[in-house]
């Protein structure tokens, strides 16, 4: 086993709240967050629904080093989450940016749409006043690496600073990134994580079209359904999810107690199609025992798999059945997906779950997954936690996502010993 990465702190912005403990409460209560969205109904879009974060507190600055200074309308809401989930796992890692070595600090942040909110915003500017209507902060605010930019400024953080993209994968392939910096010595901590703010008319009309979302609009509540027998699609959600990563030396000389380690990762494609996954799951088969190599398990030690679980037909019958071929009749890990609760957060989703995973080792407690309440046939023989919470003591988990274009990542993450 290698337990040379610590997380040593987590931020979250999602529709469960702003904060840590707002999104972890939500997530162990069940308390799907999906709502009739009054800017996609205004738009005429043809799904409606979506998990929005709420509104949040405009906030002062609270060091005379911090960059931001209230112009938070300079950055596309992607960007402010990201800032204010960043703030916290720096705060929640005992951290101080004025007293660190900028230099050995990363930033990594994965996201699959850069700022496009403020990239259409701007261009129904265009269409009805012309050019002179634009925000001379458009270019800053939507292109792609600006989430990452924007966030080392405001930290100070002068190491390596990178944007990734595999789409719905975005946030865990930059904690994977984040660690191969790390153990190149690259630098001694890594903010990493990922955001999107997708719930805009241009992506529900557009993931509509490819007949991806829920159409349950009668009962918004129930829409998100991870592996249910009558799940039709997944709700467009948006936040950001940041984890701290630390070499375990570098924590330990710091006095502080990682809240679980970062054991093992892995990353592969499926080169298959454009949208859908490897019918029998050979892509995310591959990335899990990769993973478990890298950590020097067997599938079964794993006791815990948070899953990518969209509610759409496909990927959750693939998933289920990768799950089933890996672990055996023998071994049944739990099994839980957020994205009941939080909606599907595109790029941010493998951040956040990523952090929901650590905090499930960290507090012996697995989430339900809200919305399913009995498998089909192609979702049966795994053991899915529904109705409430389980406690469990968990000591290796696995955090699966997948992205269009046949990305494949899985992260393992094993508990703390703290002697």
């Amino acid at each position: 086993m290698t337990d040379d990465i610590a997380v040593t702190g987590i931020g979250l912005v999602t529709p469960g709240g702003t904060g840590t403990e707002a999104t972890w409460d939500a997530v162990c209560a069940g308390r799907a967050t999906a709502r009739t969205d009054p800017v996609l109904a205004e738009a005429g879009a043809p799904v409606r629904l979506a998990c929005r974060v709420p509104p949040q507190e405009p906030r002062k600055p609270q060091q005379p080093q911090e960059r931001v200074r209230g112009r938070l309308w300079r950055f596309d809401p992607a960007t402010r989450f990201l800032l204010t989930a960043a703030r916290e796992a720096v705060a929640s890692a005992g951290l101080d940016p004025g007293r660190w070595d900028p230099a050995r600090v990363a930033v990594v942040v994965g996201t699959a749409a850069g700022g496009v909110s403020t990239l259409e915003a701007q261009h129904r500017k265009l269409l009805a006043s012309g050019p002179g209507a634009l925000s001379p902060m458009t270019l800053p605010a939507f292109l792609p690496n600006m989430a990452a930019g924007h966030l080392a400024i405001e930290l100070g953080a002068t190491g390596p600073s990178l944007q990734t993209s595999t789409a719905c994968a975005s946030g865990a392939t930059a904690i994977i990134t984040a660690a191969l910096l790390l153990r190149a010595g690259m630098c001694d901590i890594a903010v990493a994580g990922g955001t999107d703010a997708m719930v805009t008319p241009l992506c529900a009309s557009a993931f509509a079209k490819l007949g991806a979302l829920s159409r349950r609009e009668d009962d918004p509540g129930a829409a998100s359904r991870p592996f249910d027998r009558d799940r039709d699609g997944f709700v467009l959600g948006e936040g950001s999810g940041v984890l701290v990563l630390e070499r375990t030396d570098h924590a330990a000389a710091r006095t502080v107690r990682p809240l679980a380690f970062l054991a093992g990762f892995g990353a592969t494609g499926d080169a298959h199609h454009a949208t859908a996954p490897h019918p029998e799951g050979a892509g995310l088969r591959a990335a899990t025992r990769e993973a478990l190599a890298r950590a020097g398990r067997s599938p079964g030690e794993v006791g815990h798999i948070n899953a990518h679980g969209t509610s759409t037909a496909l990927n959750d019958a693939v998933e289920a059945t990768a799950i089933r071929e890996l672990y055996g009749p023998g071994h049944a890990p739990s099994v839980t997906s957020a994205k009941g609760v939080l909606g599907h957060t595109m790029g941010a989703a493998g951040a956040i779950e990523a952090a929901l995973t650590v905090l499930s080792i960290a507090r012996g407690t697995v989430p339900p997954t809200a919305g399913f309440t009995a498998p089909d046939a192609t979702t049966a023989g795994i053991d899915i936690v529904r109705a409430a919470a389980r406690p469990q003591q968990v000591g290796l988990a696995l955090s699966h996502s997948l992205g269009f274009g046949g990305h494949n990542t899985v992260l393992a993450f094993t508990r703390a010993r703290h002697g």
